[in-house]
């Protein structure tokens, strides 16, 4: 195999978990895709655009501000304050304008540029979020704010974060540790839960799968956790549905494909209940 594998070997049994997704929708939305990436060189510059148009039925309002970001594979993630992140391009990164009113049905632009330091130590990616937030009539921010009388209440403001990638040419490093295992039963079955950690230099997109062997070392099958994407120092979670695995115990090379050479592998025993 051309797996530059690193071996585990664990028992792993059933337990429980769930999990809970929410989706919501606003009057301004970004067009286009949420990821901006671009292959940039040392001490140049760049020009970009983001698109915001308003969905709904009333003028809208929105600011644009940056954050960096982390995210980790127990689903918490970190919207930090731009430059916080060792690996953060917020400095390179302006914008104008910062504040943008919309016409129903209407598309405006956010322009940014990009202007990469003179520094010959940068490698890999570098990253950090520009976030749309609608201002709502009632907000204090708003142009013009609502006559009506104050009440008390909640108010659901929506907002996009647009991840900003710079990938310095072709430098940087791939690597993956592998960090948690589990065997899980939630309600969509027998499920192999696995935790990956991007511990280089350079952003990967992992597609990640399973290959499972009998006792006999009979091949069972391949079951796919499908493809995700990771910043250095953050993590990610994988979910392998195993199902229709008859109970027994087994042998899981789990293998994660982060493109080109970097392939990566551990192995684990799965005793797999009813």
């Amino acid at each position: 195999m051309r797996y530059p594998m690193s071996v585990v070997t664990k028992a792993l049994i059933i337990a429980v978990a769930v999990a809970v997704a929410s989706v919501a929708h606003a009057g301004v939305s970004v067009v286009g895709s949420l990821t901006h990436e671009r292959i940039v060189s040392i001490g140049k510059s760049y020009q970009g655009v983001i698109l915001l148009k308003n969905v709904g039925k009333e003028p809208a309002e929105a600011k644009v501000y940056q954050r960096d970001y982390l995210f980790f594979a127990d689903g918490h993630s970190v919207y930090g304050d731009p430059g916080s992140v060792p690996r953060s391009n917020a400095a390179w990164i302006t914008m104008s304008p910062k504040r943008v009113s919309v016409a129903p049905g209407h598309v405006v632009s956010v322009n940014y540029g990009i202007q990469v330091p003179t520094d010959s130590t940068l490698s890999g990616t570098y990253w950090s979020l520009v976030m749309v937030e609608e201002i709502t009539s009632g907000s204090p921010e708003a142009s013009k704010p609502s006559q009506d009388k104050v009440t008390f209440g909640v108010t659901q403001v929506f907002r996009y974060g647009l991840q900003i990638v710079n990938h310095i040419e072709n430098t940087g490093i791939s690597d993956l540790k592998f960090i948690d295992t589990k065997l899980l039963n939630d309600e969509t079955g027998k499920i192999l839960q696995v935790d990956v950690e991007n511990t280089g230099t350079r952003w990967f997109r992992t597609l990640l799968w399973a290959d499972l062997f009998d006792e006999t070392g009979g091949f069972v099958g391949r079951f796919d956790a499908g493809t995700l994407r990771a910043y250095p120092g953050t993590s990610i979670r994988f979910k392998i549905n195993v199902s229709e695995v008859p109970p027994g115990t087994y042998k899981a090379l789990v293998v994660a494909d982060c493109g080109g050479d970097a392939v990566f592998g551990a192995t684990y025993t799965l005793k797999l209940k009813d």
